[in-house]
């Protein structure tokens, strides 16, 4: 799938949002990739504001440690 350089943009800094409020105790090995793959899987059903594919990744964040530990 192609994605505008503005929504590649966006997608990056909601990432590092998302990130930034994971406390770091529960901060886990392959963390940053699956909530990558969880913007990008937003983005490819239309989510394409920063507003909500932060509270996509976010809304997942808790489920993604869950899986990885």
């Amino acid at each position: 799938m192609q994605y505008s350089s503005e929504l590649i943009q966006t997608m990056r800094q909601a990432l590092e949002t998302v990130m930034a409020s994971v406390p770091a105790h529960q901060s886990v090995f392959g963390l940053k990739a699956a909530v990558a793959e969880c913007i990008l899987n937003a983005a490819a059903h239309g989510q394409t504001s920063y507003d909500g594919l932060v509270t996509s990744a976010s809304d997942q964040v808790q489920a993604i440690i869950s899986m990885l530990t």
